[in-house]
Formats: structure tokens, sequence, C-alpha cells
């Protein structure tokens, strides 16, 4: 079963320093009907403007995974951790026991684009812990996030793993989901079929009791979509 949540479907929220579309309730949008997907809680698409961004604030017990589409962030923490994240770059904080921090735009003259994903933890109290990297563009799917760290990905703290999926124009890929698992899928940027279903940038779609997936890419620019892979 595939169910599509498409973008113009979602929460919106405006601040004028600070343009956002929620997936899942979030701040001052609540939909009962759309409260998350197994572990993962949040995806914002947020847009910051020139001088803006997230005063100093907390977290407990979530991690927190940043993924950069256009410009820069400006990252500090309480943990010590001052860093600059560019487009391409994935970055994970484990905010464990409690960790505060402040993200703005980086950039005096562009805006900042990128992704907010929160995905519940499995374990609790720990310290808390940061990580960024630049995956690259590779073509199929490359493993961002996993809860072992495997092979340079990020650890995060519970049963889920992060892909991304790049297809350029005119190609396919199909791939296995292990029984009981289920997948959430966001699309990023082009057009991208997912066994016959079309989903546009900022589309979500919500997999469960299918065994394979069927992508492909159709059109004449790269597609970029993350795939969530969760309990």
């Amino acid at each position: 079963m595939i169910i599509v949540r498409h973008s113009d479907q979602r929460g919106l929220a405006n601040f004028g320093w600070l343009n956002s579309k929620h997936t899942f309730s979030f701040g001052h949008y609540y939909d009962p009907q759309h409260m998350g997907f197994s572990a993962l809680r949040v995806i914002n698409d947020d847009i910051v403007a020139v001088g803006g961004g997230f005063d100093t604030h907390g977290h407990k017990e979530m991690e927190i995974i940043s993924y950069v589409l256009e410009g820069a962030i400006e990252h500090k923490d309480s943990e010590g951790n001052v860093h600059i994240l560019s487009a391409g770059e994935f970055q994970l904080m484990s905010a464990g026991s409690g960790i505060y921090h402040s993200e703005y735009n980086a950039s005096h003259t562009e805006p900042l684009k990128f992704l907010q994903i929160w995905i519940q933890p499995n374990s609790f109290g720990n310290k808390p812990s940061y990580e960024q990297k630049d995956f690259g563009k590779q073509q199929g799917l490359t493993t961002i996030a996993t809860p072992t760290g495997e092979n340079g990905t990020l650890l995060i703290k519970q049963d889920a793993k992060l892909h991304q999926l790049v297809l350029k124009p005119n190609s396919k890929l199909s791939i296995d989901i292990a029984t009981g698992r289920k997948i959430y899928l966001h699309q990023v940027n082009g057009i991208l079929s997912v066994n016959d279903i079309e989903l546009n940038a900022g589309d979500g779609a919500k997999i469960e009791n299918l065994y394979t997936l069927n992508f492909a890419n159709r059109g004449q620019e790269e597609v970029t979509a993350l795939l969530f892979d969760l309990p």
C-alpha cells in the first residue's frame, strides 16, 4: 500500500524570516491524521531568509537530522560544536539527555533551504552527540544513517535507516523491503515514479505491506529522494 501526500497538502508556517512546510504536525500546525509515521516524527521543508535563524533552544531524546539543499547553516551547540554545513551535507544531532543549539543562515546574500528531520530514538538518557558528512550524489541508493554507524554512516539511535536515492534521467532501480518494515519516501527534486505512482518535489509517500519498490526517472532532470526504512 502506498499513500501519497502531495506537497501542497502539507502544513504551512511563515514568520517572515522562516517559510516552512510541515509534513507532520509541528508547532502551530496540528493535524491528528498526520502525527508522524512509525518512528519518523518531523519533516520540515525550511527556507530561512538572509539574517534569519533559530535562536538557542533545547532538545531532548530526539534524533535530529538536517539536510542542506541550498546555502549553508551556521551551527553552534552546548557541546562545543561550531560548524558550517554547506549544500549537500547531512548533519545528525543526537539530543540524548539534553542539548542546546542555534542555527542560522550563514550567507549574507542568499536564502538557506534545508530539510529538518526528527526521528524518535529507542535508547534514552545518552550523552548528546554530533556528526556531519557530505555523502555525494552517487547514482542509486546511498546509505546516510544506520543504527550501527557502519561503513561511515551517521549513527542513529533507532532501528531505522536513512538512504539517499539519486536517479539520472531515463534510469530505473528496484529494491526489496524486509518483512514488517515500513518505508517513508520524501521527494526532494524531480519527478519520481514509484510502482507507477508519480511523486513531485515535496511529495511524500507512506509505504506498508509491500515487498518490492520499482523506481523510475522518466524525465530529463536528475531525481533526488530520501528513503526512510522504519520499524
